[in-house]
């Protein structure tokens, strides 16, 4: 049966059909007479619309009107009858007059229908666009049935499907219209929320009115829209509540709802319609930045700085993962130049922001928070686009790269020696040359100490600072990281005990290491240095220690006699009323034998500190000293004056002897000419 809705006349068994009719309304008629139950909504409609056959031509297309009375009288609309929706029938005879006014769903859905109106999809209606979908294209017409019905058209499980009819590859929406996404029902059917609605039927998986809603359908730049980048974390935090928790090591949550153009909204790291539980290797921003970025001639107008990025040291770097947006969070993609609202310099906070709370308290970060020029900022240290992780080799964070990396402001002469106020210098080529500097960079000993490993990569502090990792009272600590053992043993000694001796400085390691030229214990030069070290605090011990037998050898040069170390220990130092310590009662003996194989304890009893300068603590030797010094100066005193008195009566005795000398000599040569006078008379006789 066909019917004409503009003549209104019948065709093809007219006949019949209008005398069953009237035959149906006289029955009904005379039913309700009786008292008999009113007929269900609709059946007299169904009378004609209930054939399969009755069709209608509009706009040059046949159309059924055929209503399968089952499935109405299942829906949503059934107790409201036909007229309910078809309002211009209400009180008018059977059969009704054609065409039908279009039923107008806003009379009872009206905040719906506002809310179409104001959308994409109620704009093209009233444009006329023949696309636009209507009420019916998603809801159907006389088979509605309710959303939480698993056969509704518009269950959750049933969304994709009924936008798929438009936003699919290939339908006249996608190739026709203005749409910026593509491949939207495919990537979605493979995103996280796809495989769980889809394949493992969860109905509180997201589906597209979740994240677009129903009927408020905008597009991203709308500022009313629920995927504006402004309402993305409201639209996803309807069923992650609990994001920020999830992100607060990443993100800082309370921050990227309320902040816009902050941190990085959810797409930008999760793409629209294709969203993973893992991250991407790009952004939605990043082949937007790359094709300004990728020109190596691109600079900035203001100061001409280059702004080419390398997207080969980005893809080794550890932001591989990281979109532009998460850095430059201040992108707009909805701009020809998504870069163009960018008015801050990268936060790198928003993510580390643990690290960023140290640097914030540090001296650099008081520095650049001062706007000092000479304050080391994020990429001095880590780089820009190729950051790489301080386990890399090339990494300029990686440990033997590190000593570089600080001598470039530290170095003498460099603008943070400069500045520079304390009492270390030249501290890069001292520790170049310490056991830690040659452990390092000679010997590749990557576990050896650095400069971060004791002054902390992002928490550096002063010295006088009480939160400073080199802090008097944290040294040990910070030592302790690698050397544990001996911090434990040096936590015991007596120089730990800052408690007993309030107001004492008291030695710690770097007091008699150093902080920087930190030599090997077993060369020479420190085993002769570390007396003079212990003098510091001891001074009058070590005078003491001098003036015995192993300091007088010790002073020499000498470095296998016993030194300070030797006999009180190194780190364990004690009380020697101590049972712990190494010249206690119980444990001299065993200390002197590490040189006196043979040593007893009665050899042990030696005073090794005894001087003769204390009457209070030795005066046995005092006065032994002082007695046999005074006996040896009083001979030397009474020889002396004896001397004196004896010279003049010596220098007496020479001239006498002299005088007696001289008279002899004269008394011989007289007789001497005697005896030659006498010769010469004999002579001359006998000649």
């Amino acid at each position: 049966m066909v019917v004409d809705e503009v003549s209104g006349s019948r065709r093809k068994g007219g006949k019949g059909l209008r005398f069953a009719l009237l035959m149906l309304m006289v029955v009904a008629g005379s039913g309700a007479a009786m008292g008999a139950p009113p007929d269900q909504p609709g059946d007299e409609c169904l009378a004609c619309h209930g054939d399969k056959g009755l069709t209608t031509t509009r706009a040059g297309k046949t159309v059924s009107l055929f209503v399968d009375g089952k499935k109405f009288a299942s829906s949503v609309h059934a107790s409201f009858g036909c007229t309910g929706c078809h309002a211009d029938l209400a009180g008018k005879d059977l059969p009704h007059d054609t065409p039908l006014a279009k039923v107008q769903c806003g009379t009872c859905h009206d905040s719906e229908q506002q809310q179409h109106a104001r959308s994409l999809h109620g704009k093209a209606v009233a444009h006329g666009d023949p696309l636009a979908p209507r009420c019916v294209d998603c809801h159907g017409n006389h088979d509605i049935l309710p959303v939480k019905d698993k056969r509704s058209a518009v269950a959750p499980l049933n969304v994709p499907f009924v936008c798929g009819r438009c936003h699919s590859e290939g339908t006249p929406v996608q190739r026709n219209r203005p749409i910026p996404q593509d491949h939207i029902l495919e990537n979605y059917s493979e995103s996280i929320h796809g495989e769980a609605l889809l394949k493992k039927g969860l109905a509180v998986a997201p589906n597209c009115a979740s994240c677009h809603t129903p009927h408020l359908i905008l597009p991203h730049t709308d500022p009313a829209s629920s995927i504006a980048r402004k309402n993305i974390a409201a639209t996803c935090t309807k069923c992650h509540s609990q994001i920020e928790i999830v992100h607060r090591k990443t993100i800082r949550g309370e921050l990227w709802e309320k902040e816009a153009n902050v941190l990085p909204a959810c797409v930008d790291c999760h793409q629209p319609h294709k969203i993973r539980n893992v991250f991407y290797t790009q952004g939605m921003a990043d082949a937007d930045c790359m094709r300004c970025h990728s020109d190596q001639k691109l600079h900035r107008a203001r100061d001409g700085e280059p702004l080419f990025v390398n997207t080969a040291e980005i893809s080794h770097s550890r932001h591989i993962k990281v979109a532009c947006s998460q850095c430059h969070s201040e992108v707009n993609a909805s701009r020809v130049r998504p870069c163009e609202t960018i008015t801050q310099p990268v936060d790198c906070t928003k993510c580390h922001d643990e690290i960023g709370k140290l640097y914030a308290t540090s001296t650099h970060g008081q520095l650049q928070s001062r706007q000092d020029p000479n304050a080391p900022t994020c990429k001095e240290c880590h780089g820009t686009h190729g950051v790489l992780g301080k386990h890399d080799p090339q990494s300029a964070t990686f440990a033997t790269n590190v000593p570089s990396l600080c001598a470039r402001c530290h170095r003498e002469g460099q603008k943070a020696a400069v500045r520079y106020v304390g009492r270390q210098h030249e501290i890069v080529q001292n520790y170049t040359e310490s056991i830690h500097g040659k452990g390092l960079l000679k010997s590749g000993l990557t576990v050896t100490a650095t400069c971060t490993s004791c002054h902390t990569a992002h928490h550096v502090l002063p010295r006088t600072d009480p939160a400073s990792s080199v802090n008097v009272n944290n040294v040990p600590a910070t030592c302790g990281q690698c050397h544990n053992g001996i911090e434990e043993q040096f936590s015991q000694s007596i120089h730990a005990q800052r408690a007993a001796f309030p107001g004492k400085a008291l030695p710690v390691c770097s007091d008699c290491h150093t902080a920087h030229a930190i030599t090997r214990t077993d060369e020479n030069a420190f085993r002769l240095d570390i007396m003079d070290r212990c003098g510091h605090c001891h001074a009058e011990i070590a005078k003491t220690y001098f003036d015995t037998y192993h300091g007088k050898v010790s002073r020499l040069g000498y470095t296998k006699t016993a030194k300070c170390y030797d006999c009180h220990g190194a780190h364990d130092v004690q009380r020697v009323t101590d049972p712990r310590s190494h010249l206690s009662r119980a444990n001299v003996a065993a200390t002197c034998q590490k040189c006196h194989a043979g040593a007893t304890r009665r050899f042990a009893g030696y005073l090794t500190h005894a001087t003769h300068h204390d009457p209070r603590k030795y005066p046995f030797l005092f006065y032994t000293f002082w007695g046999m010094t005074a006996l040896l100066l009083g001979t030397f005193v009474v020889g002396g004056v004896h001397t004196l008195l004896w010279l003049p009566r010596a220098f007496q005795m020479r001239r006498e002897l002299r005088l007696a000398e001289a008279n002899g000599n004269k008394q011989g040569k007289r007789q001497d000419t005697k005896a030659s006078g006498s010769a010469l008379g004999e002579q001359g006789a006998d000649a």
